[in-house]
């Protein structure tokens, strides 16, 4: 008959964590490897916020890790902080920041060298809506087959397109012939 095993008590799991605690603690004493310590004979402080004024202590008596805030300044700038939360701001900072950032989008029309004067308007409207939104267009003018031919000619449909558009948009990059297509960049007018 087999013995059970015990499961670990509560007891024997706290000072298991308590060992792993210290042995976290003895690493970062500082927060500066040996080599660092060596190499940095000066050191610039930035008193933390709950240091008092009267009584000097080190990192390790506040719980607390010394963290180099600027370490290309000359000398290195440090600070007595609780690293997690100073992990904490800056992350929340960051993410504060993409969500003022806009990204600016890239949006296609698809022309082709035969189109109608009212497909052409349909087309531009649909370019004014994505404009307004401030997204960039792209205008693309495809040729097929015996369009290959007279691609010189066709320059005009991607001109009237921008003469359309040219009370809310500038022509950031001319038409250019790129493969089988041509191709012309519109962003708002500022």
């Amino acid at each position: 008959m087999r013995k059970r095993q015990k499961k670990p008590g509560k007891r024997e799991i706290r000072s298991i964590s308590l060992k792993k605690q210290t042995e976290k603690n003895k690493k970062q004493k500082t927060g500066l490897t040996k080599e660092e310590k060596k190499r940095l004979k000066e050191l610039r402080m930035i008193k933390a916020e709950n240091q008092k004024k009267r009584k000097p202590f080190t990192a390790q008596e506040a719980g607390l890790d010394l963290v180099k805030i600027a370490p290309q300044a000359k000398p290195p700038v440090c600070k007595i902080i609780d690293y997690g939360k100073y992990r904490y701001e800056l992350a929340r900072k960051e993410k504060e920041a993409r969500k003022k950032q806009k990204t600016i989008d890239v949006k296609e029309v698809r022309l082709s060298p035969n189109i109608d004067t009212n497909d052409l308007k349909t087309k531009v409207n649909a370019a004014r809506k994505f404009l307004s939104k401030g997204d960039r267009v792209k205008v693309t003018l495809r040729f097929r087959g015996r369009e290959m031919a007279h691609m010189s000619s066709s320059r005009h449909v991607l001109d009237d397109f921008a003469d359309l558009l040219s009370d809310i948009a500038t022509v950031e990059k001319a038409p250019k012939v790129e493969g089988r297509s041509m191709t012309m960049f519109l962003t708002e007018k500022r």
